[in-house]
């Protein structure tokens, strides 16, 4: 009887061996172009498609070299990785020695920066390039259990010879993200990997725990420092008339007075005192507080000048639309659904009413409640730049939009209509 992709992973968990044998002859099928008996797991399958498409060579690693002593631990202090190690220490470090695997916390840029575990297992890790500093995205070093997850965004588990560089199919990688809470932005990746015979299905499930924990860590993290700040807020916002708020320095909002509560501002990469224009309070006056901002709006018309407001979609779940001006620049981060609205809004600069931006995403006219909620909080941050009735990029703004060299990478994880018809042709009207 044939085995399907889930026969193979049960089948690993009691003959390791065999299964590695099956899943080897799926590897060489598959890259030479034949039909393979057994389907890839669709993970697997996609991400080797990902491969073959961006010439990443199956039997050759061109990594670039190890990061440096110093740059690793200039990584670790800056990194809000270093916040949960406690965590994932005490949720995978005890099981993993005994089960001869090892631990592996990777920043968002794949690059090794915590190794522990099993001291036979770190030794044959090295063989393998899994050092300190070593650079694991998947768009370098193929599928895997670091880069693979970062792509994805969910946990993912890479047995034997589902990695895609050959050097790497004697060895089981179970990897999961751990995100920002705040905004859904990778910050690293947390996996436990170790010799094939190691595998067993169960490890996904408990690597992704441990990530969650991480993340509700980091919440709280987040929650105390607000907190703090607070209470540093509320006596100098009592003392001031109009408009105001104290963000701390990512923008979160601890206290506002004389206008509604939001969020977070966009701010800066680089804010510094003085007088800024800040969406959406529009020119304000900015001044240090211990962990944060004062920010006090001016209450004065928008300043003179082209606005050139880039939508960069060139990098997988990096989006970021930036916008620079006579007052300077900014950028912000993007949801997967803000930036498939923005995409939208650059394609139709005359503009386009609720209906119409519906469907464009849905296929649906009728899901305009959906497409008004979301613009609402698009204009949060761009509401400067953007008209409405019908939504629209501000005229007189210079529009650029970065799109990925290839069009089938353009917002992968979008069904938008709109956006499916722009993977076939890439180029703005």
């Amino acid at each position: 009887m044939a085995l399907s992709p889930t026969d193979v992973t049960q089948l690993a968990a009691v003959d390791s061996a065999r299964a590695a044998r099956v899943l080897s002859d799926v590897r060489s099928a598959t890259l030479s172009g034949r039909r393979a008996a057994v389907a890839p797991r669709p993970v697997i399958e996609q991400s080797w498609s990902r491969m073959l498409r961006s010439g990443v060579d199956p039997d050759h690693d061109f990594r670039s070299g190890l990061l440096s002593r110093e740059e690793v631990q200039r990584r670790r202090e800056t990194t809000v990785l270093r916040h949960v190690l406690p965590v994932l220490r005490e949720g995978l470090l005890s099981v993993a020695d005994i089960a001869h695997h090892i631990m592996v916390v990777a920043d968002d840029e794949g690059r090794v920066l915590w190794r522990e575990g099993n001291s036979s297992v770190l030794r044959k890790a090295d063989g393998l390039g899994f050092e300190l500093g070593a650079d694991w995205r998947e768009s370098v070093v193929g599928t895997n259990g670091v880069g693979t997850p970062a792509v994805v965004r969910r946990p993912v588990q890479v047995f034997a010879s589902e990695h895609f560089q050959r050097s790497q199919t004697s060895w089981t990688c179970t990897g999961a993200p751990i995100t920002d809470p705040r905004d859904g932005r990778l910050i690293g990746v947390v996996d436990v990997s170790g010799p094939l015979e190691t595998m067993h299905p169960a490890t996904l499930a408990w690597v992704d725990s441990v990530a969650k924990l991480a993340e509700a860590r980091l919440r709280e993290v987040h929650l105390t420092s607000l907190e703090r700040l607070r209470a540093v807020a509320a006596p100098v916002l009592a003392r001031l008339a109009g408009r105001a708020l104290v963000v701390d320095r990512d923008g979160w909002t601890a206290a506002v007075t004389g206008m509604p509560y939001a969020r977070r501002m966009a701010l800066p990469k680089s804010l510094s005192p003085g007088r800024r224009w800040l969406p959406p309070l529009g020119l304000c006056s900015v001044e240090p507080l211990a962990g944060g901002w004062l920010l006090r709006a001016a209450d004065e018309p928008m300043p003179p000048g082209a606005t050139r407001i880039a939508l960069d979609l060139t990098q997988a779940r990096r989006w970021s639309v930036t916008v620079s001006g006579s007052a300077g620049s900014w950028s912000h981060e993007l949801s997967p659904r803000h930036a498939e609205l923005l995409y939208l809004l650059a394609l139709h600069r005359t503009g386009r009413s609720a209906a119409g931006l519906a469907e464009d995403m849905f296929g649906d006219a009728g899901r305009t409640v959906t497409v008004r909620a979301e613009m609402s909080r698009v204009r949060r941050y761009l509401g400067g730049f953007l008209e409405h009735r019908p939504y629209r990029f501000r005229e007189d703004a210079e529009i650029e939009v970065l799109l990925p060299d290839d069009p089938r990478d353009l917002l992968p994880h979008s069904t938008a209509p709109a956006v499916v018809r722009g993977r076939i042709s890439a180029d703005l009207p």
